[in-house]
Formats: C-alpha cells, sequence, structure tokens
C-alpha cells in the first residue's frame, strides 16, 4: 500500500495522552526494544548544486542545532529529545537541519514527528515544514538524505487502532521529494522487523 501527501505549516495540536499507554506498556516495549536493529542516521553524498530545487547534504555546522527549537510536539512538562538529524541544503540555498524528535517519556515509545528546521528573522530557529506529524503515531528508526535529493526514513507503526500503542506491528517505508516549496511525501507498508 502506497500514498502520497503535501506537507503543511507546522501547527501545534492533540494532547499527550499517550503517556499513560506509554507507562501501561514499559515493560512490553523495553522488551521490543532490546530485540529491535538500532536506528541510524545517514547523509548522502553531495549531489547537484544548492539552488537548483534539488536539496543536498551539508555539514552539520552549516546547519541549525535541532536541540535548539522549538519543536510543534505536545510534551506538556516533558523535554524534547531529537533522535536522528542530517544538515542539507533545501534546494533554494536555504540550510536546514531535518530531525526526528518525540517528547522524552522516559517509558514507552512516544511518536515521532519528523521537521525541517531553519534560522529565521534574527537567528530564532523556526520549523519550516513538518514532514511528518507525530499524532500518526510512527517510530522513526531511519532518516537519510539520497543523491537524487529525497529525504528518506524508515519507521514502526500500528497497522489499527486495535494494536496495543506498545506494540508496533507495522513497518513503513517514507519518501519526501521536493515540490516547488514544499515536499511530497510517498509511503510505502512493509513487513515489520518488531515482534
Amino acid at each position: 500500500m502506497s500514498h502520497t501527501s503535501q506537507s503543511g505549516p507546522a501547527a501545534r495540536s492533540g494532547s499527550w495522552r499517550w503517556l499513560a499507554v506509554a507507562a501501561g506498556c514499559a515493560a512490553l516495549v523495553t522488551g521490543t526494544m532490546a530485540a529491535a536493529p538500532s536506528a541510524h542516521l545517514g547523509a548522502a553524498a553531495p549531489g547537484p548544486a544548492a539552488g537548483n530545487g534539488t536539496p543536498t547534504a551539508l555539514p552539520a555546522a552549516a546547519a541549525p542545532d535541532a536541540a535548539k527549537a522549538a519543536l510543534p510536539l505536545d510534551c506538556g512538562p516533558l523535554p524534547t529529545t531529537v533522535t536522528l538529524s542530517f544538515a542539507a541544503d533545501l534546494g533554494d540555498g536555504t540550510p536546514a537541519t531535518i530531525a526526528a524528535a518525540h517528547c522524552a517519556a522516559g517509558a514507552g515509545a512516544a511518536p515521532d514527528g519528523v521537521f525541517a528546521i531553519t534560522a529565521g528573522p534574527g537567528g530564532t530557529l523556526q520549523v519550516h515544514d513538518v514532514l511528518l506529524d507525530w499524532h500518526q503515531g510512527y517510530t522513526v528508526t531511519r532518516l537519510a538524505l539520497r543523491a537524487d535529493g529525497t529525504i528518506t526514513a524508515q519507521a514502526r507503526g500500528y497497522s489499527s487502532a486495535d494494536v496495543p500503542r506498545c506494540c508496533p506491528d507495522l513497518g513503513v517505508e517514507l519518501d519526501w521529494a521536493r515540490h516547488g516549496a514544499g515536499f511530497t511525501r510517498t509511503e510505502h507498508s512493509v513487513p515489520s522487523t518488531t515482534t
């Protein structure tokens, strides 16, 4: 199964009810995470020249520090955690950090959002694009930039609302291709690696 969607502006909404579920499932998640492959990040070798509409890799020091950005995650009193990131020119000369992040729940598997973070007026960090909304319930395990400028990710999720939130049973591959001023997402379901 696959579908495409268009990225939109950042929004802050929803609740953090998943914290109670995460705490209740802590033991199961601990065992699942121990058996799952560790997450890693990757960045492509530099591709076409920046500014031609195709995102290209940048050194990490050339892009904003995602850990310092105010991200649209509804964490309440909890801090946010950036789990995966890489630096890139968005294709228009704008340096950005592409980052996967979630609320630091302490137990359980909090859902990730994926964001393109840039420097705004006065150097203030801002979310340029929300590539993956945390409300979709995915845990991102890989985030990278291909040589053709496509942002790619692998994630775990849930096949239905009946699946316990502690135990993802779905694997997905996500691609974001630059389309005008934003990104178009393509998603494919793959066999889950979680048992």
